[in-house]
């Protein structure tokens, strides 16, 4: 009775992790799943409760180690990045010379106008020139000259 007691518990973790996971869309909890599987199918074959454990333990931490890169990298293809680190690599038009040493230099990008300095650390782009957005530094966009 104790063995059926076990696979029960087992498989009542699986899917308190499986809804756990449905409702977060995170990868939170899945790799605990995995482990979870594991030990409930250990407990059905009548392996100890250390042996289940042990199982658990390794296969939840050899999943999150290997395979939450991955998956982690193929869930966030296809994400878009949003708000100004959008405009990183964008083009944009110098409105007012940039100059590092005088602290001067604005752009215009998607209509809209941004402090902006040289990527160079003692650079100067005339206005008028076309640009390239590198990074974004707080308020400031980090641009090179095309």
């Amino acid at each position: 009775m104790m063995i059926g007691m076990q696979a029960f518990i087992w498989l009542a973790l699986l899917v308190l992790l499986l809804v756990i996971e449905a409702i977060s869309l995170g990868l939170t909890t899945i790799w605990f799943a995995g482990g979870a599987l594991v030990a409930f199918i250990l407990a059905i074959l009548q392996l100890g409760l250390l042996p289940q454990i042990a199982a658990f333990c390794v296969v939840s931490v050899l999943l999150l180690v290997f395979t939450r890169p991955a998956a982690t990298r193929w869930l966030n293809q296809d994400r878009t990045r949003t708000n100004a680190q959008s405009l990183i690599g964008e083009r944009a038009v110098v409105t007012e010379k940039i100059d590092n040493l005088a602290a001067t230099g604005q752009v215009q990008v998607h209509g809209q106008y941004w402090t902006a300095r040289a990527a160079e650390e003692s650079g100067v782009i005339e206005a008028e020139k076309n640009v390239i957005i590198e990074e974004i530094s707080g308020v400031k966009l980090i641009v090179r000259e095309v």
